[in-house]
Order: C-alpha cells, then structure tokens, then sequence
C-alpha cells in the first residue's frame, strides 16, 4: 500500500508518496518560498485596471496579481486577497503570485504536512535519528535526475528542459519507434505526475506513421496521467501537448531554478545524520555557505537537533552539494 514519507527538514519539508520502495510523487516547501495556495492576506491595491496588482502585507512586501476589482476600488485600497497561485520562477524572470479579493479572515494556508493529509493516503513521519527511509526509495537521485535533466528508463533516456514557454520533455532511444514511444511516454507521464508538473507540458515522442499508434499514445496519456488535464492529440511529428492546472512551482521549476537552495536544503539535511562527536563541519561551495549563514536560525536548529556545535566553511574546491563530518 502506497504511504506518503515525511520529513521536516531544516529550511526545507519533503514528502514522497512511496509504494514498493519507489517514488510515485515528491513534494518540496521552503522556507521563503511566499504565501501558500490558500494562504488570505492583507494587502494594498498598487495599480487598478487591466493587470491590477497588490502589495501584500509581508516580510518584503512581495507583489500579488489580480484578476479583477470591483468598480470605483482607488489605489491605495486596502483588501483581503487569498492566494489562488504561489510566486513562480522561470528561467531568466520571476512570476509574482495571483490572488483574489475575499472576505475571508487571513490565514497561513495548508502547508505541505496538511497538504498531503488531505490525500487519502496514509502518512509516516521520517526522523533524522530512525531509518533514512526517504533515502532507500531515491530520494538523492531523483533530485540529481531532476537537476540534470537526464532521466533514464528501459530502452532510452528523457532530456528534460523547463522553458518559460512549457516544459519540454524528449524522448531519447533506439529501436523500434512504437515501443519506444511507449516506454518513453510512460516515463514521461510518470515524471509529470511524481513532479507535480503544471502548466503548458510539450512531449516529443518519437515519429509514428500509422493513425493506430498515435491513438495507442493518446490512449496511453488517458490512461497513466491523472486528471484533470486537456491534452492535444499527438500530431504526425510526435508532438504533444498537456495543459495542467498550475498552483505552485514543480519539483523541477524548485531544484532547477534554485541550485543553491537545493544544495543548501541537501548538506543540512546529510548534516542532520552525520555520525561522531565534537563540532559538526560543514564544508560547501561559498554560495551555498553564505545561504546558510544568511539563515542563524537553521544552524541554531542544527545544532539543537544534534546536539554539537556548528562551524560552516566556505570552500572554493567544493563542488555540489559539500559535505558534513
């Protein structure tokens, strides 16, 4: 029976839905990642009209945009918006969050923890002294698979890239087209799914002649994708595309978009499970050292969690994600 694994991490809470020791989906929240889907806040009408924006009454005072305001709504007007988007990233610009005007009372939002009850699926708390669980199913080398881009399956590989247009996924391989274009579809629309995908998806399938096998892939889309989505058929040249309802930022759109938090989220987490006594070094890459720094809290919760003292060193030679001793 498949289980959700959770971990609250320091920065960072992961979750994978996991059956048969494999990793049907994984879920991310960070710290400094704005307010949630759902999360109601106060907020200050900025600009009206046509691509109407708010200032929201948080730490930076993020921008939110609005669909809609009520006639005769002056700038400067203060209202209660409930997040219906989070603040997204995308290579080379940044979207701020989308909200809605709402009577409701301000509220944080579900968090990731919440999120994931609300599944159906049972749920199990991982801790950093009991069984690296999360670890046995994959969880390193999904995120690596991720960061590359490079995901490989029986008899091909998928190229991933995230472009401000759609996520775009290639399938890759030899050997006869169909049976490629089944494994590969598969993994493609497994990977969707476990990265929680929205937004406009591109999958180039390899060339099918025959009308038969373009339905077969269709057919296959229906079968392996949970809805909602739209999708186009599959058109001669092997493309296709899905539109999925996007919220927050995938798995992808986080690890690729943000190398440093990534990083950063990965060496507290090593560190949380180092072995030994006396201080607790952690050697990383300046940029990622100085992420940590910036964050006291995190190497106070480090040092609270393991019971050592911390000494955080910048490392030019370090590559990746550095290492904990």
């Amino acid at each position: 029976m498949a289980e959700w694994l959770y971990e609250d991490g320091i920065g960072e809470r992961r979750a994978a839905l996991v059956e048969d020791g494999e990793i049907f989906e994984a879920r991310i929240e960070r710290d400094g990642e704005g307010p949630r889907v759902g999360a109601v806040v106060q907020a200050r009408l900025v600009e009206a009209g046509r691509g109407a924006r708010v200032t929201l009454d948080l730490p930076g005072e993020p921008q939110a945009t609005l669909a809609s305001v009520p006639p005769g709504t002056s700038i400067g007007a203060r209202l209660n918006v409930e997040i219906v988007r989070m603040a997204l990233s995308e290579r080379g610009r940044d979207k701020p969050a989308r909200a809605r005007i709402t009577d409701a009372a301000p509220t944080d939002g579900p968090d990731l923890r919440a999120r994931i009850a609300a599944s159906g699926w049972p749920v199990a708390e991982v801790s950093q002294t009991g069984p690296d669980r999360l670890e046995e199913a994959g969880w390193s080398e999904l995120i690596d698979r991720v960061r590359t881009g490079h995901v490989p399956f029986p008899g091909g590989a998928l190229w991933v890239d995230a472009t401000p247009a759609m996520l775009l996924i290639d399938i890759d391989g030899e050997g006869d087209a169909f049976v490629l274009a089944k494994a590969g579809g598969a993994a493609a629309l497994r990977l969707v799914r476990c990265c929680d995908v929205g937004g406009s998806i591109g999958i180039d399938f390899p060339s099918l002649a025959g009308r038969a096998e373009r339905q077969a892939i269709d057919a296959l889309v229906d079968e392996l994708l949970p809805q909602p989505f739209e999708r186009t058929a599959i058109n001669g040249f092997g493309f296709l595309q899905i539109i999925r309802r996007r919220e927050r930022p995938s798995l992808i759109e986080q690890v690729r978009f943000d190398p440093v938090a990534t990083d950063a989220a990965l060496l507290l987490r090593q560190a949380e499970r180092a072995r030994g006594v006396g201080a607790l070094q952690l050697a990383a890459r300046p940029a990622v050292a100085d992420h940590i720094a910036a964050h006291p809290q995190w190497i106070a919760e480090l040092q609270r969690r393991t019971g050592r003292p911390v000494e955080l060193a910048r490392d030019v030679q370090v590559k990746g994600v550095g290492h904990a001793q």
